[in-house]
């Protein structure tokens, strides 16, 4: 029996922990949701990996993706790397967003958002404090992951 050729889009697939990596090293993450027309809303957003491992943001509960994602859960995030063509490296998730409206945990997600951005360690758990004002402002949006594409072109 022949084995079958190893196609050039398989050989530059990440691995799971590559993916990991690069989305913990990457500051944007573009995230598409469907307008009610049917066109594309795309928005850069900062993010992080929670407590359970969920890929996770924090946005105000009234903006436009999260009337987007209220009326269709459907959404994709993009997280890239690298300038030159042989240098690009990426990770598209098609996925269904959960909306969490709990201060409490918004409150921990916008706390791990901001060390990552700020380079500080992933702050201790504290459930009994008192959620910002700006927590309740905002809410959670988890990533639930559907399909991933990924890509790495330094293994061409």
């Amino acid at each position: 029996m022949t084995e079958r050729p190893v196609n050039q889009r398989t050989r530059i697939q990440l691995t799971t922990d590559e993916q990991r990596e690069l989305l913990e090293r990457s500051r944007i993450l573009q995230v598409a949701s469907i307008n009610r027309d049917g066109t594309p809303h795309l928005v850069p957003m900062w993010f992080a990996f929670d407590d359970e491992g969920e890929l996770v943001f924090t946005t105000y509960r009234t903006s436009q993706k999260i009337r987007n994602l209220e009326r269709d859960p459907r959404m994709t995030v993009l997280a890239e790397a690298g300038n030159a063509y042989g240098e690009l490296r990426g990770v598209a998730i098609d996925a269904e967003a959960a909306i969490v409206h709990d201060p409490r945990r918004t409150a921990r997600v916008m706390a791990l958002v901001n060390a990552k951005y700020a380079g500080r360690d992933r702050p201790e758990v504290t459930p009994d404090a008192e959620p910002p004002p700006a927590a309740h402002k905002r809410v959670t949006v988890v990533v639930r992951p559907l399909r991933v594409r990924s890509w790495d072109h330094r293994k061409l």
